[in-house]
């Protein structure tokens, strides 16, 4: 039977013959209907916004499995609670102020915080690492600066959320224990400087920690391991010298645990009331410029540590 002439668009007469002469059937390449994209290209912008969106739901859960969902939402029911406790005291009671500063709640509830950083930030990073997928974001247009800064954002930002929620139902408690709104509305608004950096600071130490290991369960252990043990140290080498009336080293100490830094910049810069013993916050104006520059230094240098770790993992 005669071998039909089939050739497909961009195929030649030639290749048709020599198929003919070895006996074999022709190439044929087949035009299923496949075309080039012609949309708009979204570019980084849009891809570093959905990583940054991706992140922020995954960190309370919402997109994943229920049992994702029950930690941080009960985290953030702990840090909402006494909140809800303490308004409900300042109405019904006819305080005159709330029961706690804006500024030291926080601080009171750091525990709760902890815990929070210590379950998202490998839930953010480390599984990246552990199957191997982070060469997947890197397709273009996105980039590793892209990728480390919408996982910082997104983790500064679920924690700001985690910090910030219980300030406002104070403030609005406050409004309606007709409270004076002078008085709240500033309180309020230096809690919220408080917390944005605790968030970043807390956010940036959580991720380094968490970036090194690929493992989840050693990523947690660390990051309560660091804030734990710092501030347990710190707290007992301050409370000696408070017992030894030297308040300025109690200040000074302050610098070594993320906490006690927090505290430390809020008590110079806020005017807060410190948590220190003996309310010995930075002895005095250059002790104050010291933390506000190692606060800065350490969450400038979290990100850079981020960086340097994406680019070692062979990530440019």
């Amino acid at each position: 039977m005669k071998q039909p002439d089939v050739t497909a668009p961009g195929g030649t007469a030639a290749a048709t013959a020599g198929a003919r002469a070895t006996g074999s059937p022709p190439d044929v390449i087949h035009d299923i209907g496949y075309r080039s994209y012609t949309g708009p290209r979204l570019g980084r912008g849009y891809a570093r916004t959905s990583l940054f969106a991706q992140s922020l739901r995954g960190a309370y859960g919402l997109g994943r499995s229920g049992k994702s969902k029950v930690l941080p939402m009960i985290l953030l029911g702990v840090m909402c609670l006494p909140a809800l406790i303490m308004v409900a005291v300042a109405i019904f009671a006819d305080r005159n102020d709330l029961p706690i500063a804006y500024t030291r709640y926080a601080v009171v509830l750091q525990a709760v915080i902890t815990l929070f950083v210590a379950s998202q930030a490998p839930q953010s990073v480390s599984r990246d690492l552990r199957f191997k997928t982070t060469p997947l974001y890197f397709s273009r247009p996105i980039e590793r600066v892209d990728y480390v800064a919408a996982k910082y954002a997104a983790l500064a930002a679920a924690l700001f959320l985690l910090t910030a929620i219980p300030l406002l139902i104070l403030y609005i408690g406050a409004l309606l224990a007709k409270l004076g709104f002078a008085h709240q509305t500033a309180g309020f608004a230096k809690g919220l400087v408080s917390v944005i950096l605790l968030s970043l600071l807390f956010a940036g130490i959580g991720l380094v920690i968490a970036a090194v290991t690929p493992r989840r369960g050693f990523g947690v252990a660390a990051v309560i391991a660091l804030f734990v043990i710092t501030y347990a140290a710190v707290s007992s080498v301050q409370g000696v010298a408070g017992t030894q009336e030297h308040y300025d080293v109690i200040g000074w100490i302050g610098l070594f645990s993320p906490v006690t830094l927090i505290d430390g910049f809020q008590t110079w810069f806020l005017g807060a009331h410190s948590a220190f013993p003996q309310s010995a916050g930075p002895p005095n104006a250059a002790a104050g410029v010291v933390y506000l520059l190692v606060l800065v230094g350490v969450i400038t240098g979290t990100f850079g540590l981020l960086m340097r770790r994406y680019r070692k993992v062979g990530l440019s």
